[in-house]
């Protein structure tokens, strides 16, 4: 791997991980196209690594607030303030079970689909965000939407990032349209969902930390590095411009970039 491809691919990896329109599909796509094949899912997991990066330092002010709701609850010390972040973070914990569960039976699979899956999933995407475009105006113009999450709606947001784990299905574009058919208002949606990456990240890595080894034989370092560096950049960017897009209810717009893609690549691409 080159440093141009690998600078390439981290700046694929930070805007399309946030951005809803599937990084795991775009870096396959990519992967293709360049000739990639022999660099095992690890660098893709490291990627998405970095970019979780973005999550921790853009949410760091929600995560301390849900570690300190965690502890006085552990003290038995809440306050009636700590409710809504204890019913987040069991919420968290149920979706994130469900979506290991689906994201160790579907990534056995993974490898041997072909390539017109991940445009398929495109589609998927596409269907995804105007569906959840839609379901966030009629909420607005009903002036309704939930800031907390309960226990059924984190089982049917994890049954939908489980899903997600399909290639070309976007997690964050699932995740936030599931919440936001659950009736959760648009700001929560966005925090939940990006929130629920990093258990999600952070357990495609052990999953796939086992192919360390086999990364070093076919990617240098000094590319692995650069690609990281420049995913958490341009995943930093791309998180805080969604996040806008997210309050304003503009998702459907990114259907117009997915439909002509996947189309494109149904024809072209073998």
């Amino acid at each position: 791997m080159t440093i141009f491809q690998s600078i390439f691919l981290g700046i694929l990896q930070g805007v399309a991980e946030f951005l809803p329109i599937s990084s795991s599909g775009h870096l396959i796509v990519a992967q293709k196209l360049f000739d990639l094949n022999e660099v095992p899912l690890i660098f893709d997991v490291l990627l998405h690594l970095a970019t979780l990066f973005a999550v921790l330092l853009v949410f760091r002010k929600k995560i301390t607030s849900l570690f300190a709701s965690l502890w006085r609850f552990v003290t038995k010390n809440t306050t009636e303030d700590d409710a809504q972040n204890l019913s987040m973070i069991v919420a968290i914990l149920v979706a994130s079970f469900i979506t290991g569960v689906f994201g160790i039976i579907i990534g056995k699979i993974i490898p041997d689909l072909p390539i017109q899956i991940v445009f398929c999933g495109f589609l998927i995407t596409s269907a995804l965000l105007i569906f959840s475009s839609i379901m966030s105006k009629k909420q607005k113009e009903q002036n309704k939407g939930f800031q907390k999450i309960t226990i059924k709606q984190g089982l049917f947001v994890g049954l939908i990032q489980g899903i997600g784990v399909l290639p070309g299905i976007s997690r964050s574009g699932s995740t936030i349209s599931a919440t936001l058919f659950c009736g959760i208002d648009r700001s929560t949606a966005g925090e939940f969902s990006f929130l629920l990456s990093i258990p999600a990240i952070i357990g495609a890595f052990i999953l796939e930390a086992k192919d360390l080894t086999i990364l070093s034989q076919t990617v240098s370092p000094l590319p692995l590095f650069i690609g990281c560096s420049v995913a958490f950049v341009s995943g930093l960017l791309s998180l805080k411009f969604l996040l806008k897009l997210i309050k304003k209810g503009k998702l459907e717009y990114f259907a117009f970039y997915l439909i002509p893609l996947a189309v494109l690549g149904l024809i072209f691409i073998n």
